[in-house]
């Protein structure tokens, strides 16, 4: 069983080499975790765009991961590298595509992949040279997911690079389009899937619903022979939050611990003990870490001082 949890998604160039990034990274230990998604993000500039490029205002440096990484293995944690495309239009990376009426479609997508490629193998390399204990070779990326043979490509070049196990992170109901799953080694997704009908629904609610994605992703593994891996999890401590777990835009929602609590509760003792799912990396814990004093009120994903974090605690070891 995979016990992680996402870890330097709100990091900018030089934050991961910080004080409050390693105090942040000692208190994510203590949950019990054993494993880390090391994600950071590199961008695009529109969903059209054919040109992903490093943003040296901001993206993580390499020297950044290897500080991150390094610091990590001191506290025993094993390390899930994550790089991730983000779309500068402030568009979900799901959209990332081009029409396939045009003309130029092929030489767009030709375009896209040749860049993606030099973008993920670059950091497949980092992967390997630093020895991390996996890799994921794309994140969400639905809408490029149905060309195949150049996804095989990228996992090809990768593989090349980095000697791992490899994992795609899919989206939460678009798993079954993913055709190539069997080239990587474990399949992802972002489990956001909505299990509650109304705010405070119960973790004995919850669990009813997360039955029927249980069944669903038991056929994913039967088809692929590929262990299941949660890339990300989650929801916010909010009041609504498990109707809508991967949204982050509503801050009118109220505070709510009991809620989150109940959503990770439900999913643990789901997928626990089934053979065949090897484990989660929970969204997410920042580098930038709020005061334990400010937990009650904070209404983000991360658990840190609030009812959830004991739920996590219980079932990844951590004390209580």
């Amino acid at each position: 069983m995979i016990k992680g949890m996402t870890f330097g998604w709100d990091a900018d160039r030089g934050d991961l080499r910080t004080a409050q990034a390693r105090e942040s990274l000692r208190h994510l230990r203590e949950t019990g975790a054993e494993w880390i998604a090391l994600a950071f993000r590199v961008y695009q500039d529109s969903v059209f765009s054919t040109r992903i490029y490093f943003d040296y205002g901001t993206t993580v440096t390499d020297g950044d991961l290897i500080v991150a990484v390094g610091e990590a293995r001191e506290l025993g944690l094993k390390i899930c590298l994550k790089p991730v495309v983000n779309s500068r239009d402030g568009l979900w990376r799901g959209f990332i595509r081009f029409p396939e009426e045009s003309n130029d479609s092929v030489n767009y997508w030709q375009d896209w992949f040749r860049s993606y490629r030099h973008f993920i193998n670059h950091y497949a390399e980092i992967a390997e040279e630093l020895n991390v204990d996996m890799f994921c070779v794309g994140c969400e990326m639905v809408q490029t997911e149905h060309r195949t043979d150049d996804w095989l490509r990228v996992v090809e070049e990768v593989r090349a690079r980095y000697h791992g196990p490899l994992v795609y992170n899919a989206n939460h109901g678009s798993e079954d389009q993913v055709a190539w799953f069997s080239a990587v080694d474990y399949v992802g997704t972002s489990a956001y899937y909505p299990v509650a009908n109304a705010p405070g629904a119960t973790a004995a609610e919850m669990r009813g619903r997360w039955e029927l994605v249980k069944e669903r992703l038991e056929k994913l593994y039967e088809r692929f022979q590929r262990p299941i891996l949660f890339m990300e999890i989650g929801c916010r401590s909010a009041s609504g939050a498990a109707q809508m777990p991967w949204d982050f835009l509503h801050r009118e929602w109220p505070s709510n611990e009991e809620e989150q609590a109940a959503f990770y509760e439900s999913a643990l003792e789901t997928f626990w003990d089934e053979s065949w799912f090897s484990g989660f990396f929970w969204w997410d814990w920042p580098v930038h870490l709020y005061d334990i004093r400010d937990a009650e009120h904070n209404t983000g994903f991360c658990v840190y001082g609030k009812k959830a974090e004991a739920i996590l605690r219980q079932f990844y070891g951590g004390p209580r």
